[in-house]
């Protein structure tokens, strides 16, 4: 203001009362404009802190044609200066910023846990034309971009500006993951999910959350670069990075399903049982006893009695049961065995075993997809498996939330397959999405993919939410089936193994009940993983490498699945998660002339007692694994 007065009193001496007059007025705009600008910009940077001060997420709009934003975690910078915004504006301009701090539990109906702290801090800056939101919890930040009702969309000019030439991998597809990669050497386009090591106490993963439309996250990068930007049209959803000191910190995270919304209070979701499925699609041909197994009503029968008598939940029957998968003559309600299903619908309902519907999006478009599903419900069906769906990604996700939409609505649940949309977190919303195939599943795609495949997509894949891989066969030579009759690569504990690591609402098993019955402890072991789990903590484990999971069942009992690579390993486990008194501990390991290449299926087995004050030695053969189930002694 002293300036202000001096100006004026210059002004004053003029000769030029008009001139003055003028002056007056327009300085006395721009001295109250000033300061208005003064006071916004007088700090020309935000912070904004985690719950715990260990992540700090600093805004700085100090260039006012764009905003940049630093992340830093436990001390280190990890990601530089990068843009943030869309391009809608030639120069920034702030209208106000608002902050808030949430600091509550979410209660999934099933997950990873039953209790899911919700802590974050949070800053809206409204701009001229669009907000910025962002948000710091203890495991990662997220911001996201938002318009009013109407308003213009522009370009995304998010960007990930790397501090380090750190390691990536990333998700390919039905192939095993691209990386580890330097950053620098990485040139051209990436799908999420994108997970970084930046030092061995620092990881990190980009994706993205509540995807409301728009084209899934696309990464891009320039080789000899460490900045990501993002390639995608889409700017609706949140923009995410997850942090942990571990890789397995990465996995336990619930921060992808936090970022979308609660469920819609008028929808009943209690109905939503999560649990094991046996699947007709790859024991046809299988033959025992004089009986050969196919997809039809006496092969169903044998599944669901199989499932009733070892606390499976569902059997999964799969494409073909309504006419030819990919004919468009094949109606899903009336077609090819329809009068089976409904006998297989009313056997399984007296078992207490729940019958899932296959069906593609042939079907799911040449007759009224609304109708379809409705009357599957109404048949007393619990679920669809949706296949080959068609579009590009951003066409899918518009089908991908209408279909949960009307499975919700009718009370089915669902798993999405072949090339599906990434998950993004919906299982808040919409519980009912119990899993999708987003990965290589084995049985469809062993030819690509090794052992080291599986212990790098659980670091990767799975960190975008529940994954339906098809883990489990029990005869691992595949002798006898109709599709793919060729080895897998695995061993016997391992496929068991991994049924507990991957994370999915619906655990679908493969093969025939007899192959099962073979190994009666292995049985066990499936037959205790009782969803929904109560807890869950990935013990150990280093991409691309090894991982151990704990996962503690509906009953109390714990259960603990390690997986190796190509490379045989013996692994301690720490039992300090289980609560005080005796245990019973089932150990299951690969035998030691075990190997994924050439005895797949030898094992043993022992009990012994333990307290959460023991540790555990289990030797994994290579591309095996180890399984444990801990129950309390009374």
């Amino acid at each position: 203001m002293a300036k202000t007065k001096m100006i004026l009193t210059f002004i004053a001496h003029m000769n030029n009362i008009r001139f003055f007059k003028v002056s007056c007025f327009v300085i006395a705009f721009f001295t109250l404009v000033g300061d208005s600008i003064i006071a916004q910009t007088k700090s020309n940077t935000e912070t904004l802190k985690s719950p715990n001060g260990k992540l700090i997420l600093t805004l700085d709009y100090s260039n006012l044609e764009s905003i940049r934003y630093t992340f830093q975690a436990d001390g280190k910078i990890l990601i530089n200066p990068s843009v943030l915004g869309l391009d809608s504006l030639n120069r920034i301009e702030f209208i106000q910023k608002t902050h808030r701090s949430v600091n509550t539990v979410w209660k999934p109906l099933w997950g990873k846990r039953t209790i899911v702290p919700d802590q974050f801090n949070e800053i809206t800056i409204d701009l001229q034309t669009y907000q910025i939101v962002a948000r710091a919890y203890n495991n990662g930040i997220a911001f996201k971009y938002v318009w009013p009702a109407g308003g213009r969309r522009s370009k995304d000019k998010t960007q990930f500006n790397f501090s380090g030439d750190y390691e990536a991998w990333f998700y390919n597809g039905e192939r095993h993951n691209l990386g580890p990669d330097k950053l620098t050497d990485v040139d051209g386009t990436r799908l999420p999910v994108m997970t970084i090591k930046a030092n061995d106490h620092a990881y990190m993963a980009i994706h993205e959350a509540d995807l409301e439309e728009g084209e899934p996250l696309i990464l891009a990068s320039k080789k000899a670069t460490k900045n990501f930007t993002v390639a995608s049209k889409s700017n609706t959803a949140w923009r995410v990075v997850m942090y942990g000191r571990t890789p397995g910190e990465l996995v336990d995270s619930h921060l992808i399903e936090l970022l979308n919304p609660a469920p819609d209070k008028n929808i009943d979701f209690s109905w939503v049982k999560p649990g094991i499925a046996v699947w007709d699609w790859r024991i046809n041909g299988a033959k025992v006893q004089n009986f050969e197994y196919k997809m039809s009503l006496p092969s169903w029968k044998r599944m669901v009695d199989f499932a009733a008598e070892n606390n499976i939940r569902f059997l999964m029957l799969d494409a073909d049961w309504y006419g030819p998968e990919f004919a468009e003559g094949s109606d899903p309600v009336k077609g090819g065995k329809v009068a089976q299903v409904h006998e297989i619908i009313a056997y399984a309902k007296n078992k207490g075993i729940g019958i899932w519907l296959y069906i593609n999006d042939v079907g799911g478009r040449k007759y009224p997809l609304e109708q379809t599903l409705k009357q599957y419900s109404d048949w007393g069906a619990v679920g669809i498996k949706y296949g080959f769906m068609i579009g590009d990604p951003e066409e899918k996700n518009i089908r991908t939330r209408l279909i949960t939409s009307l499975c919700a609505k009718n009370r089915l649940l669902c798993d999405f397959h072949d090339g599906p949309v990434h998950p993004y977190g919906q299982i808040r919303t919409f519980p009912n999405a119990l899993t999708r195939e987003y990965g290589p599943a084995q049985l469809d795609a062993h030819r690509t993919v090794a052992p080291k495949t599986f212990v790098t997509e659980v670091f990767v894949n799975m960190l975008a939410g529940p994954i339906d891989l098809n883990n489990g066969l029990a005869d691992l030579t595949q002798a006898g089936r109709i599709d793919e009759p060729s080895p897998v690569p695995s061993t016997l504990v391992g496929e068991a193994a991994r049924t507990l690591i991957m994370f999915s609402g619906v655990t679908v098993i493969p093969d025939i009940p007899e192959n099962y019955k073979k190994n009666p402890e292995i049985l066990e072991f499936y037959a205790s993983e009782k969803m929904p789990w109560r807890e869950s903590k990935t013990i150990s484990g280093v991409i691309g490498e090894h991982i151990t999971m704990a996962r503690q069942a509906a009953d109390g009992t714990w259960l603990i699945g390690a997986a190796t690579d190509e490379k045989p390993r013996k692994l301690d486990i720490p039992l300090s998660f289980l609560g005080k008194g005796n245990y019973e501990a089932l150990i299951i390991e690969d035998s030691k002339d075990s190997d994924y290449r050439t005895h797949k299926e030898g094992y043993v087995s022992k009990k012994i007692r333990v307290t959460s004050t023991n540790k555990i030695q289990v030797q994994l053969a290579p591309g095996g694994g180890a399984c444990i189930l801990l129950k309390k002694i009374k």
